[in-house]
């Protein structure tokens, strides 16, 4: 496929977004004094935002790429649930598979900022496991949805939406209808994701996940501890991210270790959220492995040129993909 044949195709897919989907809210002010009631500066606020986070990054940088993004988590039946399930109506995003649960608190995350210094965070959340009713609820939705889509992305932040029974209930789904999962993990469910098509850690989240110390310049150590990770995992492919150093690939039978595109890095938030809705769709699309993780690695490295959170904008990322080829 051309460059062009690819980016056309993005359109043409429906990517299931499965994790933890949460909100961030900004409140912007000024301090012009300190409280009288303790040592702490009075924010005066001027501004209130609210955007999507968590795995609803991943749900606006697939919109981002053509494709149709489809959140499939479970949130609060609160306030805050509400403002979060308009917020993603309001991107044109599908909710098909949002549970609302009365048991359960929708994730928060609040930044007070004044002037540019960000004064204090406030998290508003739970980690824990969501209840055995809730997990068959979200096996049974994502069930519903795995056969018109064409990749599933597990986007795991650790709050309690994935457990070890909906990731392995849902991976075997999709592998009996021949629909390819990639996974973006975090440390409690690690160890869970077997049978996946592409694991996608970072170097940190490597080392801690099978708590081994390499040396990650040794092209033949990481390549070794990457076959460690297919192994116990028992997966078809891993692409790693590396920060500065790049990205590695073991898939299909091809291993390729890609540099970092020398950018000025404004901003590194967001974008392993990037890598991984690019990643996914090459996938889906059954485009090599070593296509896979360039045009994903080039992706994560334009979003770092941006400051905060911003999803992929697809037309720069094709021009820019073009000149690699």
């Amino acid at each position: 496929m051309t460059i062009d044949q690819v980016f056309e195709a993005f359109d043409t897919l429906r990517v299931l977004v499965i994790g933890d989907v949460m909100l961030d809210s900004y409140v912007w002010g000024k301090v012009e004094r300190i409280s009288p009631e303790a040592p702490v500066p009075v924010v005066n606020v001027q501004k209130r935002e609210y955007r999507l986070g968590g795995a609803g990054n991943v749900l606006l940088n697939v919109q981002s790429l053509g494709a149709e993004a489809i959140i499939c988590s479970v949130i609060g039946t609160d306030s805050p649930g509400d403002l979060l399930e308009n917020s993603l109506k309001e991107k044109g995003l599908n909710c098909e598979g949002l549970i609302r649960s009365n048991g359960r608190i929708t994730t928060i995350k609040e930044r007070i900022i004044a002037g540019s210094q960000q004064v204090v965070r406030i998290d508003t959340e739970t980690d824990k496991p969501v209840s055995k009713a809730e997990t068959q609820q979200l096996i049974a939705k994502a069930k519903e949805l795995i056969p018109s889509c064409q990749v599933i992305i597990f986007e795991d932040y650790d709050k309690g939406v994935l457990t070890p029974e909906s990731i392995a209930e849902i991976t075997a789904f999709a592998n009996a209808n021949g629909v390819p999962t990639v996974v973006d993990p975090k440390k409690r469910n690690f160890l869970a994701y077997n049978h996946v098509t592409l694991f996608k850690p970072n170097l940190k989240e490597l080392r801690e996940g099978l708590k081994v110390d390499f040396n990650v310049d040794n092209l033949d150590e990481l390549k070794a501890t990457v076959q460690h990770l297919k192994d116990t995992l028992q997966v078809n492919g891993a692409l790693i991210t590396l920060s500065e150093r790049g990205v590695f690939i073991d898939f299909n039978d091809e291993t390729h270790k890609l540099p970092a595109h020398i950018r000025q890095i404004a901003d590194v938030s967001g974008a392993g959220d990037t890598v991984i809705s690019i990643a996914a769709c090459c996938v889906a699309l059954g485009l090599p492995p070593k296509s896979v993780a360039a045009i994903s690695n080039l992706g994560g490295g334009l979003v770092c040129e941006m400051v905060g959170v911003v999803p992929i904008d697809k037309a720069l990322l094709k021009s820019e993909a073009k000149k690699l080829v």
